[in-house]
């Protein structure tokens, strides 16, 4: 674990369409409460969860505790959310696109202290001062940040916490992520400049208001050959059949894993990054 000094219910905010550069051709971009649409199941599957020293972190410095009502943002399939609930948190779970919310609901619908609603970062629908903490896995670079700013001061209690949180590539690569690097930037055009807006530190200082703190854990995930495929188009910026970059990526992934599966395996490490502190009106 690696700390920093200040340096519900899933939102996927509207921004303007915009492209990307593949050579000289321009990508078109979806509005980002589309863009899991047909990815929910390998979402669901695939995606890494969250260790649980960062939720032991939500629990010593943002408030996650039994009487908390949580805000989870971005909610998607509801992995983070199901982490939430196994503290005895009540778990609010804010998502627009339907897919992504029907699907937690099927995982989670059974347990009393779930809830989910249709809404978004920015109109949220919760009632207002009614939040004692309001996190988010792997979606804040899609959300409006002043707008969910002002609707996050909205439905949280005064000096109440929020939490940001990601699952991103360690920095210094091994050799299978940076061939696996290689790929995504041969034929996914939309990679780079995602990355990017997630990267975005100073848009996290102004949702905060100001300083705020950064711890990061280790994480991973193991793969055969199928379950990384599944990983690969779980993504966002992932090439979808019919596009004409989606057969050589994904013989391109084929030649990847093979030369470096071990023992039919490939790992696939992460660090798990926690941008937290409370969130100040002005």
């Amino acid at each position: 674990m690696e700390r920093h000094g200040s340096a519900p219910w899933r939102a996927l905010c509207r921004h303007p369409a915009s492209t990307a550069a593949a050579g000289t051709e321009a990508v078109h971009v979806k509005e980002p409460t589309e863009r899991f649409t047909g990815r929910v199941d390998n979402y669901a599957r695939y995606r890494p969860s969250y260790p649980a020293a960062a939720i032991d972190l939500l629990e010593a410095s943002c408030g996650l505790s039994p009487a908390a009502v949580v805000a989870d943002v971005g909610s998607g399939t509801g992995i983070l959310t199901e982490l939430l609930l196994a503290r005895g948190a009540r778990v609010l779970a804010v998502e627009p696109n339907r897919g992504m919310r029907e699907a937690a609901e099927a995982r989670l619908g059974g347990q009393a202290r779930f809830g989910s609603v249709n809404g978004t970062a920015e109109a949220t629908t919760l009632p207002a001062v009614s939040v004692d903490l309001l996190v988010v896995g792997q979606a804040f670079h899609w959300f409006d940040g002043e707008r969910a700013r002002r609707e996050a001061l909205r439905v949280l209690k005064p000096g109440a916490c929020a939490a940001l949180l990601w699952n991103e590539r360690p920095e210094k690569l091994t050799p299978f992520m940076a061939d696996y690097e290689a790929l995504l930037r041969r034929h996914a055009p939309e990679y780079v400049r995602i990355v990017a807006r997630r990267a975005d530190v100073e848009s996290m200082r102004r949702f905060f208001g100001g300083a705020m703190e950064l711890e990061t854990f280790p994480n991973e995930q193991t793969f055969g050959f199928e379950g990384l495929k599944g990983r690969l188009l779980s993504t966002s910026y992932a090439p979808e059949p019919g596009d004409a970059q989606f057969e050589p990526m994904m013989a391109g992934l084929r030649e990847v894993y093979d030369r470096h599966e071990r023992a039919g395996t490939v790992t696939f490490p992460y660090r798990t990054l926690v941008y937290f502190g409370p969130l100040r009106p002005g």
